[in-house]
């Protein structure tokens, strides 16, 4: 394996399960002196692995009131800042690096601490949808020469199920025998999900892996971020909004302003579930908690005349953790939201069998329903890597293409992940993925309803909204 060689400093901000899975990656895959190395965070987590790996580790959690000096103090032009931290502003921290000639990475556009319950703001304000219209508000920074390149929202998911999505499509057009040249322009992909037919697009994950110390009451159990999760349950909930569909959900309310490629529900993500379908479970209950790709998947695949929208899919998360999150999500439901007493992220202490299946599950074309994407056993992932179970390995595989890729596209400005080369990505994150499944179904929402009890469906069109809601 050839290092990519990277000479300036490194700086990361947050250390938690992810950062923490990510260092021996890191260290593997790129050629920058440990010296050069800095990570920044809030508390104490991970630090016998930085120290360990000879990285110096330093405790400084960042605020409105100290986070430009603790950037600047430690990074500065052509350097990188990878930020994986929890309640700090990432459009702040975006500017200051476009400002300064910094590449950025990020794995989900952050607020401020408290932004998400601030009952000063309306629910829209409150949403991914906004977040990101404020980051990407930044392209209109004025700046002097070539804008470095920041690339947002690009993990997993955010991240990998974007370049899932272009996989998918050629794959579906290769199995009806539609010869397509592989698109070269947002557009382009657009009018290819277009003509397949697709209608909805699912990020459709399930979980299995299962924690050796069970679950207890007034405890949060998850897989990845606790702190993470829990905060994207209390935004509402929210999906990029298809032109197939014929009205809005009940609680369904639109945005103002902005690119209007998504919808939000005026209730939270931990509260809302719709029907789905995984390879490892079948039929399956997931969250639909708002996260960034709902909206930035739709807005890329939205196919306009002028200001006349022509063609979008529905986008959104349908995710189905592990067990134990699972009761974690039903409990701080149960408490109006409340954030139970003691939380547990669990890596090292998981039985072995378990699987996080992520993937995306394209439906409405000739074929019916394609999932494609990663099923990663929690034995291939200790194979693999340290410090990591199935699901952080698969934000870790998102990291390393996105930031590599980042190092070979350095003048690039502010990017989603859909704006970047799906192919340099998926060669480096590919290794790390365990099998990339390809799986069509026959599965509809329609499958096995009205037939105990009476219920409103549209049976013309089984891809409408309202059949997926539970």
């Amino acid at each position: 394996m050839i290092k990519q060689k990277f000479s300036g400093k490194i700086l990361i901000i947050g250390f938690g399960s992810i950062g923490q899975g990510y260092l021996p990656i890191l260290l593997r895959h790129f050629d920058v002196a440990k010296k050069n190395i800095t990570i920044v965070t809030g508390d104490n987590r991970g630090e016998k692995i930085a120290k360990k790996y000879g990285v110096r580790f330093i405790i400084e959690p960042l605020k409105r009131a100290n986070y430009k000096k603790a950037i600047l103090s430690r990074v500065g032009r052509g350097d990188f800042l990878l930020n994986l931290s929890v309640d700090v502003y990432s459009v702040d921290v975006i500017k200051l690096c476009q400002k300064n000639g910094i590449l950025y990475l990020d794995t989900v556009v952050e607020s401020w601490k408290g932004y998400y319950t601030d009952k000063t703001f309306s629910v829209s304000e409150r949403s991914n949808y906004n977040l990101r219209e404020q980051a990407l508000a930044l392209r209109k920074l004025s700046l002097k020469g070539e804008r470095p390149t920041a690339v947002i929202a690009h993990g997993a998911n955010p991240g990998l199920v974007s370049h899932f999505v272009k996989e998918a499509l050629l794959k579906i057009a290769k199995d009806i025998g539609k010869k397509v040249a592989e698109p070269r322009t947002r557009k382009d992909w657009a009018k290819l999900a277009q003509t397949l037919g697709v209608k909805v697009i699912h990020i459709a994950e399930r979980d299995t892996q299962k924690e050796k110390e069970p679950k207890k009451i007034d405890e949060f159990l998850n897989t990845w971020s606790v702190d993470g999760l829990y905060s994207e349950g209390l935004q509402p909930s929210e999906m990029g909004w298809g032109t197939h569909e014929k009205r809005l959900p009940e609680f369904g309310r639109e945005h103002k302003s902005g690119c209007k490629s998504a919808i939000y529900l005026e209730q939270p993500g931990f509260t809302t579930q719709v029907r789905s379908w995984t390879p490892v479970s079948g039929q399956q209950y997931g969250w639909v908690i708002t996260h960034h790709e709902s909206i930035s998947i739709a807005d890329y695949l939205t196919l306009k005349d002028k200001n006349k929208v022509l063609y979008r899919p529905t986008v959104h998360y349908a995710y189905h953790p592990c067990d134990s999150a699972v009761l974690s999500l039903l409990e701080s439901a149960e408490r109006g939201g409340k954030l139970p007493s003691t939380t547990r992220v669990i890596r090292d202490k998981i039985m072995k069998g378990g699987v996080d299946e992520l993937g995306v599950l394209l439906m409405g074309h000739k074929k019916n329903a394609l999932w494609y994407g990663s099923s990663l056993s929690i034995d291939k992932t200790r194979k693999l890597t340290p410090y990591n179970n199935a699901t952080s390995l698969q934000v870790v595989a998102g990291l390393l293409g996105a930031m590599s890729w980042i190092m070979k596209n350095p003048n690039r400005g502010i990017l989603d992940a859909e704006e970047i080369d799906h192919r340099s990505v998926m060669k480096s994150a590919r290794p790390y993925l365990g099998k990339m499944l390809a799986r069509y179904t026959n599965w509809t929402p329609l499958q096995g309803r009205g037939e105990l009890f009476p219920e409103k469906l549209d049976t013309k069109d089984p891809w409408q909204f309202d059949n997926f809601l539970v």
